[in-house]
């Protein structure tokens, strides 16, 4: 029996991206007030076989995700602004713009947080303090670079598009119509969202790092760059397992932290959203998977 494709998307700017197995579709209120739907195959290399296998996977989806997103970033920035064809990057281009970003994240997300709790050493010493003091630092970061961001009138309406995809997600399982009717009774909080895979995130580097020594700093830094792909490939199995089994008692109180935090990165949509992200959703559903 063939399993059911578990669709997942992404706010862009005046519209939303969603993703099946294969391709994607994005759908973009153009400045004309029309809706555009415009579809693409995913790359294949991240379906090889080895790259399948359980927490390997994670970090090839994760190193997906970004290619894919900031593509469709840079396509819906264009088409929002009138132009006629959204900009195409190439290979070093997109390459570069993936470096740069994940050399940012390191700098923020890894350097700050690693380098401010080794200064707080003689306050809060010892291995597994130091590193609840890291995620804590790390985590304060990333919650105050969200509320830095959503202050922009434009990220603003990214995150109702955010609410619009997850609302549409939950429309789509749970078997009902595709109508932006049906759309408004459900949440805009999503446990298989990237934001509650960040507190994963933040959670599983604690774990993990505990177990590594402090010293020489240069190590302490270097370690936690070399073990981001077994972090993230760690978190994407515990956001995998916590999204099919969210109707659980226990599960519901493990993802709450994680929900909790996309009531900073998700607004309630306008009817007009929910409706592009519907689109996008419409383009991207495969032969064979139900769509009322």
């Amino acid at each position: 029996m063939k399993k059911p494709v578990q669709y997942g998307g992404q706010a862009l700017i005046e519209g939303v991206m969603m993703r099946g197995s294969k391709e994607m579709s994005i759908a973009l209120r153009l400045p004309s007030g029309e809706i555009e739907v415009t579809k693409e195959k995913l790359s294949s290399w991240p379906q090889k076989k080895f790259f399948k296998l359980p927490v390997i996977r994670g970090f090839v989806a994760l190193i997906d995700s970004l290619i894919t997103g900031m593509k469709a970033m840079m396509f819906s920035a264009n088409r929002a602004i009138g132009e006629e064809e959204g900009e195409e990057l190439s290979f070093w281009e997109t390459f570069l713009t993936v470096a740069v970003a994940l050399f940012a994240g390191i700098v923020l997300f890894v350097g700050v947080p690693t380098l401010s709790a080794d200064m707080l050493r003689e306050h809060v010493s010892g291995t597994v303090l130091q590193n609840l003091l890291e995620g804590l630092i790390r985590l304060a970061l990333l919650v105050a670079y969200i509320l830095l961001i959503s202050r922009l009138k434009d990220i603003q309406r990214v995150f109702q598009y955010h609410g619009a995809e997850h609302k549409t997600i939950f429309l789509y399982e749970a078997g009902e119509e595709l109508t932006v009717e049906n759309a408004r009774k459900h949440s805009t909080l999503h446990p298989r969202c990237g934001t509650s895979f960040l507190l994963i995130v933040v959670v599983v580097s604690i774990i993990i790092f505990a177990f590594l020594g402090l010293e020489p700093l240069w190590w302490r830094i270097v370690s936690r760059i070399v073990l981001m792909p077994v972090v993230a490939g760690v978190s994407y199995e515990i956001l995998k397992f916590t999204g099919r089994h969210a109707d659980s008692f226990g599960v519901r109180i493990l993802i709450t932290p994680g929900l909790l935090l996309q009531k900073l990165t998700t607004r309630e949509p306008e009817d007009d959203q929910v409706e592009v992200a519907i689109a996008a959703l419409k383009g991207v559903i495969e032969t064979g998977q139900t769509l009322n």
